[in-house]
Parts: C-alpha cells; sequence; structure tokens
C-alpha cells in the first residue's frame, strides 16, 4: 500500500539483502535513509541550535505532542506559526503522540477512550484521546504525526498477565489507529504503530491488523523498553522483512549504534533515540570503538582528541580529552554541548556510511568492521549512562 498525503512520499533506491537505502520525501525537504532522528522533545535537542544538529548530518528530528502540550501549548505554536517556525529547524519534523510519557506517569487511567493523567509539572489533569492527540499534532504542523498508542514496559520473564497487558495494548492501539486516521490533519502524514512486546506471533497479527490500514508510514513500537538486547533483535530481524516495503519503517526509541546496524540490516529506514544526546550531558562520548566516560582520572593528561578521525566541533578544533574532563568536573555546559555534537555527528556519519555501503553493495561488511571494533571493545549491550 503507498503512502498517501500529498506532499509526503518514500522511494527505495538500493536493496543489499533485507538492508534498504530511500528517500523521505516530505514538504521540509528530502530525508536520505536510513536516518537517524535527534530528539528535540521540547522544541529544541537540548544544549544546540539548530544549524548545529544539522551540520551532524539530521534532515529530521523529532518533538514530542506531551511536552508541547503542556508547554507551551499547541495553539500558541500554531499562532506563532507552527513548530518549524517558533523552532527555526529548517528541515523535516515528526512528533510523536505523547502516549508513551501519559502511559508512564504514575497513577495515569487508561481506557478504551484513553489516557486520563496528571501534569508533571503541576498536577493538573489532563486527557489525552486519539482525536486530542491529532488536534494537539495538527495545531503543531510537523510534516509528520504518528498515531497514539499504548506501550507497556517489557518484562524480564514472560507471565501470563504481561501477555495480557501486550494484547489489550494492542486492542487499544488498532482501535485508536482508526480514529486517528478519522482526525488526521489533511497535508500531514500519519504512521501507524505496531505493538506486541516480544511475542511474535503477536506482532505479527498486530502487524497484519495495522498494515491493512492507509497509513503512509509503519512503526515498530514498544522496544527498548526492558527487554533483553538479544531478543529484540531476534524479534526485528523476523518482523521488520514482512513490514510493506512500499512505505518508511521506523523503530521507536532505539538506540545503540550497534543496535542501528543490525537494524538497518533488517530492513529500518528510520531511527530516534535520546540516547547519544543524554549521555552526551552525562560525560560519555560514543567512538566507532565503543565509548569514553570522559569523567575517568585515566583522561586527565590526555591530549588526543575524542576522535581523530571524527568532524564534530570537538575533534575538528582539536579540544583535548583532558580539557574535556576538566570541562566537566568543572561544571561548564560547553563540555555537554562539545559532546552532543561529537555523539550526534557520531550517529549522523553512521548512517550516511551505512546507507553509502547499501548502495555500494557491501552492507554486511561495512557492518561487520564496525561491529567488530565495537565488541572488542567489550560494548556488547546498549551504552548506559555512566555514573
Amino acid at each position: 500500500m503507498r503512502v498517501t498525503t500529498a506532499g509526503f512520499g518514500f522511494r527505495v533506491l538500493a536493496w543489499d539483502g533485507a538492508a534498504r537505502a530511500g528517500v523521505l520525501t516530505t514538504p521540509h525537504g528530502e530525508v536520505p535513509t536510513p536516518a537517524f532522528m535527534p530528539v528535540g522533545t521540547r522544541g529544541s535537542v537540548k544544549m544546540l541550535m539548530p544549524e548545529e544538529v544539522a551540520a551532524t548530518g539530521a534532515r529530521i528530528v523529532l518533538g514530542n505532542a506531551y511536552h508541547l502540550w503542556l508547554r507551551p501549548g499547541p495553539e500558541r505554536v500554531a499562532r506563532l506559526g507552527g513548530l518549524h517556525a517558533f523552532t527555526r529547524w529548517p528541515g523535516a519534523m515528526l512528533t510523536d503522540s505523547g502516549g508513551y510519557q501519559a502511559f508512564s506517569l504514575a497513577g495515569t487511567r487508561v481506557s478504551d477512550d484513553g489516557f486520563t493523567f496528571r501534569s508533571h509539572l503541576d498536577g493538573s489533569r489532563y486527557f489525552l484521546s486519539p482525536e486530542e492527540a491529532m488536534r494537539i499534532q495538527g495545531l503543531l504542523g510537523a510534516d509528520i504525526a504518528m498515531a497514539l498508542d499504548v506501550c507497556p514496559p517489557a518484562a524480564a520473564e514472560p507471565s501470563a498477565a504481561q501477555h495480557r497487558l501486550h494484547q489489550d495494548a494492542c486492542r487499544r492501539t488498532s482501535a485508536w489507529a482508526r480514529r486517528c486516521l478519522a482526525a488526521k490533519r489533511e497535508l500531514q502524514a500519519l504512521f501507524g504503530i505496531v505493538q506486541g512486546g516480544t511475542d511474535l506471533a503477536m506482532r505479527l497479527s498486530h502487524l497484519e491488523d495495522i498494515a491493512g490500514l492507509p497509513f503512509d508510514g509503519l512503526a515498530l513500537g514498544g522496544f527498548s523498553v526492558g527487554e533483553p538486547n538479544r531478543r529484540m533483535h531476534e524479534v526485528l530481524a523476523e518482523l521488520v522483512p514482512r513490514l510493506d516495503p512500499e512505505r518508511p519503517r521506523y523503530l521507536m526509541g532505539v538506540g545503540t549504534p550497534l543496535d542501528l546496524l543490525r537494524a538497518v540490516r533488517a530492513g529500518v529506514d528510520m531511527f530516534d533515540c535520546v540516547l547519544p544526546t543524554r549521555n552526551a550531558r552525562n560525560g560519555q562520548a560514543l567512538v566507532p570503538s565503543g565509548r569514553i566516560g570522559i569523567k575517568q582520572a585515566r583522561y586527565a593528561d590526555d591530549g588526543a582528541p575524542l576522535d581523530p578521525d571524527c568532524g564534530c566541533p570537538a575533534c575538528r578544533g582539536g579540544y583535548a580529552r583532558a580539557y574535556l574532563r576538566h570541562l566537566f568536573l568543572a561544571g561548564e555546559g560547553l563540555a555537554g554541548r562539545l559532546l552532543s555534537l561529537h555523539n550526534l555527528q557520531l550517529y549522523g556519519t553512521l548512517m550516511a556510511q551505512a546507507r553509502q555501503a547499501i548502495l555500494d553493495g557491501r552492507f554486511d561488511a561495512f557492518a561487520g568492521r564496525w561491529s567488530a571494533a565495537a565488541l572488542a571493545s567489550g560494548d556488547r549491550e546498549p551504552a548506559a549512562d555512566p555514573a
């Protein structure tokens, strides 16, 4: 089923196994895929200017409807020209529906109508229905909106109760998908979301339902929410190739560079994750060979840049690891800015190189070299926030 919204399109340029390189067309420009979306939850990628984010190779960013609904409010954003004008981001934008945030709040009640919750800012009461999620995202005016879904946390060990929780999530997400389609803004693309945890049979059943609806793209939610990393990739390897090849495929909230490479190999086109910028603010730099915890004492006299082959302002500018460590220990905000730019540059470069490798028919060799270097350093699981 082809995409249906005017001004929005997707085409695949090359396949290499299940991996694919394509182009996502939006009213605010083309996005080469595979693509990583830096997360600008409240209307900005933390600590960075839009032009700095674009310089890392990003052509699309993500905003969050929950946070922008609470502050400054979608009506105000609309009066000021929409999210693009408000934030000065020149490229494409996608907004998440806010369902994950609403579901995660303590005391949230979920019914077939939507989420009832209290604001984390002032405790005021809110109700988020599929129609309200579409109204909010329509006022924000991003190029792509996400359907409202239910995303339960994962359990380390499957149980009957967890199975029922995911069944209810799939049922509600399917019903809400149809309501979102009925309420969508005419010129805004809409992606549907497949749930089902790590139960492959449930995932495939829910995929069949969501894929049968006229969404412009298909997203996989409910991953990287506590399940074992290996199990996530086992399910993705079986699930992603069964997604409609004519629509973009978006893996939500994932993950490390190794996670991205494994998912690209399975056929994913789009990603988002807070990891590169969040970990940067906590002093962790990501490099092809693993991770650098810049606050560690071993870098106190290290005059080398984070990565001599990196083109980010921190590495290109010759900022030494010792200096970056000093900035962190001194509480200087420049440290978080420089590491955020570095980490986003790594993600942008990784996606650009993966894309070129697919076009050249050598993706497995490229991914293998990257993975071997990371695994040799012990980077086997998602990078955690440093202590």
